[in-house]
């Protein structure tokens, strides 16, 4: 998916449109992520409706913790493992958004090196 270290920097509008896709992609795991908890508190919960359902499912992805008490071991089950596979999801969904600028970033400072490199190749040859 990245440019290799050989080639070079790939363009700024290309690079734009590489983010925009990161982006979305990890905006749709949140919202598929979302969607899973909003199912599974409205299915575990008995008491719970569609509105409370996306809050508690929020608040989990989020990393602010639940509203809801569960009340089940099926539901204290789900809530478990919905918290864990949350936190996953939260930093894949970073790493994922944050990807291409990472390596946009390593990639100008390699190719900064290089540049440098070839100068100093360049005038030592031309010095007698």
């Amino acid at each position: 998916m990245f440019e290799h270290i050989s080639k070079p920097v790939l363009p700024r509008a290309q690079f734009i449109s590489r983010q925009w896709w990161a982006l979305l992609l990890g905006v749709a795991l949140i919202t598929v992520s979302l969607v899973i908890g909003m199912i599974g508190y409205r299915y575990f919960f008995a008491k719970l409706d569609w509105a409370d359902a996306f809050v508690n499912a929020a608040m989990i992805l989020s990393g602010m913790g639940p509203l809801a008490v569960p009340e089940t071991t099926a539901a204290k089950i789900f809530s478990g493992v919905y918290a864990i596979y949350s936190g996953l999801m939260l930093v894949m969904s970073a790493g994922i958004v944050f990807a291409p600028l990472v390596h946009r970033f390593l990639h100008k400072l390699h190719a900064d090196e290089d540049d440098l490199r070839e100068k100093i190749a360049r005038e030592k040859k031309s010095k007698p």
